[in-house]
């Protein structure tokens, strides 16, 4: 995938700003870190200070006047610094999950108000990464980075204020490394951010490709091509390695550069402190103390702000997601009165008879260029069954997914019982409707937690009654534990065909005033298809059922069968008619026939 402009532009202050709104709640936590870590740090600024008395009090005065009192204070500084730096680092773990399980619940949370679009431009991996990493890297960077960063940063702000007040001389030679600091702070910025960004992305894609891996590893041994697969997975982790070594040499380069800045102080206090060690051997030992402790914050700071551009392209990516609207959205007056898919209010909701009309529709896909529909009309009354056929790409599951309102038209407009449907809020359409796919899909999970899914207050009794309505009483019955029985992630320890009926038992239990089957037999055997069917023209009865068909002998019974051709019905009418017309349906159904044929002969 590639990155666009806005990726590839560096954000102010590292992105912080442009997250901040997500973590808004965390203000007081954080402020409280930060007292407690400039606290502890600055009982570890005063450390020196106390061996700088002793030496000259005590050693250089030669007297212990004062010792009991100097050991008192010294122990209760100690102890301060172990509470202090326990509270800091407590309240910055608390931070650290926290704000790892709202950005992820807020990321999930908006996943599901995505349209379909969303998933079709971006790979399970790409998104994966963004929830799981993304997420983590923020939290760390809201926690330990900003608690080191406050540590060490009043550490050395800390050092260099004593210092000057010590010995302004000696201190100004000390702090001559800091524009040399800066210098290779600027140098190195820009370097790091594109190289992180890079093994960013280059993650994106090895996790994509893990989870393509595991997923169709059906179809990569039916196809033989686990080498292929293999060198594919490899050439990936190698430009992972490649990217990712060339980043540890850049910031190896660069903490090791800093190091050897910091290093230059303490040549400079052994240089200049020795004639000083002869008079003030306290303040000789102070600067020695803080020149070496002041290496630790440096390599600590460096370490933050790699941490702060690393974290960046993190940022920038997560809150991409945030931002990314969807296709479909219901208006703020819709949504005052009918709610939302997270708050709705049922209580105003109209009840859905389910007659559908496509009033001049045009639709072009959203990352598409050519009209998939143009000036498409079509009226399906309540109570009718109809079929939708024709060849691949013809425009079938497009006219389904306008009527679902998984996406919106591009011109012209979709009725649901004579009002637009864009008038009311989608989960109330969505609610009314039972959708059987092509290929099923249940959650892991139970039988029963699945069938659930359609109707969660459904009892078993109901239970049963749709699974005796599709004829799937006898696939839960030989399961070992019943209703009870995993199926496992996907549904892949049962059969195709008993995922189906499960499927449709499900969107039977619903009790949906829509029903669509979008070829709902084609992945199934004869013996599970004739049960659909059979199941079907039962369930349909009272309700609007509409059903994308390949194999043609499954919509001989339909109402009102529609022939589509390059996004136009070019057909319609009965089986009967349609085949006595002997126009494109009759072409395909003896095309489709004789096939079929054929492969009986021969099988």
């Amino acid at each position: 995938m590639k990155q666009s402009d806005k990726e590839k532009r560096s954000l102010p202050f590292f992105g912080i700003p442009k997250i901040a709104p997500y973590l808004r709640g965390y203000g007081p936590q954080i402020l409280q870190m930060i007292v407690f870590c400039l606290l502890g740090s600055a009982m570890d600024i005063l450390s020196p200070l106390f061996q700088r008395y002793a030496l000259n009090h005590f050693v250089g005065g030669g007297t212990l006047d004062t010792l009991p009192w100097f050991i008192l204070i010294y122990v209760a500084a100690i102890v301060l610094t172990a509470v202090f730096n326990y509270i800091c680092t407590k309240i910055a773990l608390v931070v650290e999950v926290s704000a790892d399980k709202d950005l992820r619940s807020l990321a999930f949370h908006h996943l599901q108000t995505l349209s379909f679009s969303y998933y079709n431009q971006n790979s399970v991996g790409y998104i994966h990464s963004r929830v799981m990493s993304d997420t983590s890297r923020i939290g760390s960077l809201l926690s330990w980075t900003v608690m080191d960063g406050v540590w060490q940063g009043t550490y050395l702000i800390g050092a260099i204020v004593v210092m000057l007040a010590v010995n302004t001389r000696l201190a100004l030679l000390v702090l001559l490394i800091l524009p040399l600091v800066i210098l290779l702070f600027s140098i190195f910025q820009t370097r790091l951010i594109r190289v992180n960004r890079e093994i960013r992305e280059v993650n994106s894609q090895i996790t994509g490709s893990f989870n393509e891996g595991i997923t169709g590893a059906r179809t990569i041994k039916t196809l033989a091509v686990e080498d292929r697969m293999k060198e594919e997975f490899t050439a990936e982790t190698a430009r992972m390695k490649r990217t990712s070594v060339r980043a540890a040499g850049l910031r190896g380069l660069f903490a090791s550069t800093m190091s050897f800045a910091s290093s230059l102080a303490l040549a400079v206090v052994l240089w200049q402190g020795g004639i000083l060690a002869a008079e003030d051997v306290g303040t000789f030992s102070l600067f020695m103390a803080y020149s070496q402790g002041m290496m630790e914050p440096v390599r600590w700071l460096i370490d933050s702000i790699s941490d702060l551009i690393t974290t960046q392209v993190n940022i920038e990516r997560l809150t991409r997601l945030l931002e990314t609207p969807s296709d479909v959205t219901d208006p703020a007056e819709v949504e005052a009165v009918y709610g939302d898919s997270f708050a709705p209010k049922k209580e105003n909701w109209e009840e859905i008879r389910g007659d559908v009309r496509f009033e001049d529709v045009s639709f072009r896909y959203p990352d598409g260029e050519e009209m998939v529909l143009e000036h498409f009309d079509l009226h399906i009354p309540f109570g009718s069954h109809i079929a939708i056929v024709g060849e691949t790409g013809a425009g079938k599951s497009t006219l389904v997914n306008l009527l679902c309102r998984f996406y919106e038209p591009t011109e012209g407009r979709v009725l649901i019982d004579g009002r637009d449907a864009r008038e009311r809020s989608q989960l109330w359409l969505h609610s009314a409707l039972g959708y059987v796919l092509q290929t099923p899909h249940l959650f892991s999970g139970t039988v029963r937690e699945n069938l659930l899914y359609g109707d969660p207050d459904a009892t078993d009794e109901q239970i049963w009654e749709a699974l005796d309505l599709v004829a799937a009483r006898d696939v839960v019955e030989k399961l070992e534990r019943g209703l009870d029985t995993d199926v496992g992630e996907g549904g892949d320890l049962l059969s195709t065909g008993e995922k189906q009926l499960l499927s449709f038992a499900r969107a039977i239990l619903g009790r949906p005033k829509i029903l669509i089957l979008d070829e709902a037999t084609s992945s199934v055997d004869t013996v599970t298809e004739q049960k659909i069917q059979t199941a079907a023209e039962k369930i349909i009865r009272g309700r609007t059922s509409v059903m994308i068909a390949h194999r043609l002998s499954t919509v001989r019974s339909a109402d009102r069968i529609l022939v589509v051709r390059g996004g136009r019905i070019v057909e319609q009418g009965t089986h009967r008619e349609l085949l006595a017309l002997g126009g494109y349906y009759r072409e395909l159904y003896t095309r489709q026939y004789e096939d079929e044929a054929t492969a009986g002969v021969l099988g």
